[in-house]
């Protein structure tokens, strides 16, 4: 644990690892910590060698360093408003060794900084606030207030950045919260096509989805496709065997949203 200078103040942080401890991720000591989410989001970008990904609001950068790993032949931007982790995740890449292949931007989606072209990217990925704004009481903690309900922008902001910035033919994948899935295949069929949905639940019995991965390619034509539920944990609470190996990255969910 340590005290890190961000931009002449102090964020009380932590080194972390992912994937079966084979990438470090600096995180907030106290608030928002990246769980799972991040994790199936990269797992689900189907980038091949020499390719271009954006993750739009990378936070610390859980899942553009867990890519970063997974893809070795890949390179990666991430852009987050919070100076305090875009300077932590720009430490994970240091630690991690990526310097000549990944890079994170301090800026707002809605007006992007100069460095990241429109159709610039050949995948954009992202992991949206999951709450609207004026549904629920954010966390006096501004970090994490600002990662799980939204502000100025809004969903379909999020989903119209990632479309501006990938090439035509390439793949658009968010992963956001259940109760949210029918606004997000709306605001995604708009301008991508063959969309691949991905439920996912908790338990088989856990009352439906919590999670939904959606995946499109821009100019597309093809027609949307729902995946069988991706199930995470065991009735004994323990992770599933084929969701366990995408936490310890030695698998992905690219074949699944084929």
């Amino acid at each position: 644990m340590s005290l890190l200078p961000i931009s002449g103040l102090s964020i009380d942080a932590e080194e972390t690892r992912l994937l079966n401890g084979r990438v470090i991720c600096f995180q907030p000591r106290k608030g928002y910590r990246s769980a799972v989410d991040p994790i199936l989001l990269q797992a689900a970008v189907p980038a091949g060698p020499g390719e271009r990904v954006l993750e739009l609001g990378c936070g610390a950068g859980a899942a553009s360093l867990s890519l970063a790993f997974r893809l070795p032949d890949v390179s990666v931007s991430g852009l987050d408003f919070q100076a305090p982790l875009i300077e932590l995740a720009r430490q994970g890449c240091v630690a991690n060794g990526f310097e000549d292949r990944a890079a994170f931007h301090l800026g707002d989606l809605i007006d992007p900084p100069e460095g990241l072209i429109a159709e610039g990217f050949d995948h954009v990925m992202a992991n949206p606030p999951y709450q609207k704004s004026g549904t629920s009481r954010p966390s006096q903690n501004a970090i994490k207030a600002a990662a799980t309900v939204e502000g100025e922008a809004k969903l379909a902001d999020w989903v119209g950045c990632a479309v501006a910035m990938v090439r035509p033919g390439g793949t658009v994948t968010f992963i956001h919260h259940g109760a949210r899935t029918d606004e997000l295949i709306e605001l995604m069929a708009r301008n991508l096509g063959g969309l691949r949905i991905l439920p996912i639940a908790a338990q088989p019995d856990g009352g439906g989805a919590a999670r939904v991965l959606v995946r499109g390619v821009k100019e597309d034509s093809g027609k949307k496709q729902t995946e069988k539920p991706l199930i995470l944990h065991r009735a004994d609470g323990q992770y599933e065997e084929s969701v366990d190996n995408i936490l310890r990255g030695s698998a992905d969910l690219c074949g699944v949203l084929e």
